[in-house]
């Protein structure tokens, strides 16, 4: 009863007041559309990356070869660089060789000079004869030590890249283009020629064997090049003349 009372009592200004919703504050309708969730954005049109993405490719692709190259080159240059570097270390000598051989020359002359009948009856030439042997001997042993080995050549087929030919000796025993006699030793280093050996040649004998035949076509494999003196040689000695005839045949009557 005393509740009923006591609502009786309040007035009509006694009650809350509501205010419609159009005439609230400003702020407050702020604060309410900013706690309001977020809008989705509009869906964007899709993009087409393919051509974009090849020009990537492509670009890849470019600097990938150009890479490749630069390291073909740097190794090509390095295995260059080390093969110069082999072959000045082992051809260094050649040319001090070279100077050495007239040396080596001339000892197997003095030895040629001297037969074998003047030795017996001369003791002290004998003991020469043995000095400039082991003279030799050492020399050619020098030689070996540093890659420098003779050029076989007489009773061999004649090899233009370590032979040279001085003129020809008419022989019809022997197949044709057989060295028969040597004027001046050849000499290899390692697998070079240092100096071709000069020989003469036989000619009208019986045609060589298949594959023995090589003329001036260039080495067989394996086989070092021709020097230029001895391109010269094999040069002479195909277009020999009868001057060259002649020549070999004087000398087999001396002999």
């Amino acid at each position: 009863m005393a509740a009923d009372v006591k609502q009786d009592n309040q007035g009509p200004d006694d009650r809350p007041v509501t205010q419609p919703p159009g005439d609230r504050p400003a702020e407050a309708e702020a604060a309410a559309a900013g706690s309001a969730p977020d809008a989705e954005p509009g869906t964007e049109p899709p993009v087409d990356l393919t051509a974009e993405t090849d020009a990537l490719q492509a670009e890849v692709d470019r600097l990938k070869e150009e890479l490749l190259r630069a390291l073909a080159e740097t190794e090509n240059v390095r295995k260059r660089a080390a093969r110069d570097k082999a072959d000045t270390a082992k051809y260094a000598v050649s040319g001090f060789a070279r100077d050495l051989l007239p040396v080596a020359d001339n000892l197997r002359r003095a030895l040629s000079s001297v037969d074998d009948d003047v030795q017996a009856r001369e003791p002290a030439l004998q003991a020469l004869v043995a000095g400039v042997e082991m003279t030799e001997k050492a020399l050619l042993a020098v030689f070996e030590r540093h890659g420098i080995t003779p050029i076989a050549a007489e009773g061999e087929r004649f090899n233009p890249h370590v032979h040279e030919a001085m003129f020809e000796i008419p022989n019809e025993t022997v197949p044709n283009g057989t060295v028969l006699q040597v004027l001046e030793q050849g000499f290899m280093i390692h697998d070079r020629p240092l100096r071709p050996a000069r020989v003469g040649v036989s000619r009208g004998g019986p045609k060589a064997p298949p594959g023995a035949e090589r003329g001036g076509e260039g080495p067989a494999e394996g086989e070092p090049p021709a020097a230029p003196s001895t391109r010269a040689g094999t040069a002479a000695y195909d277009g020999a003349g009868p001057g060259a005839n002649s020549a070999g045949a004087n000398l087999d009557e001396k002999s």
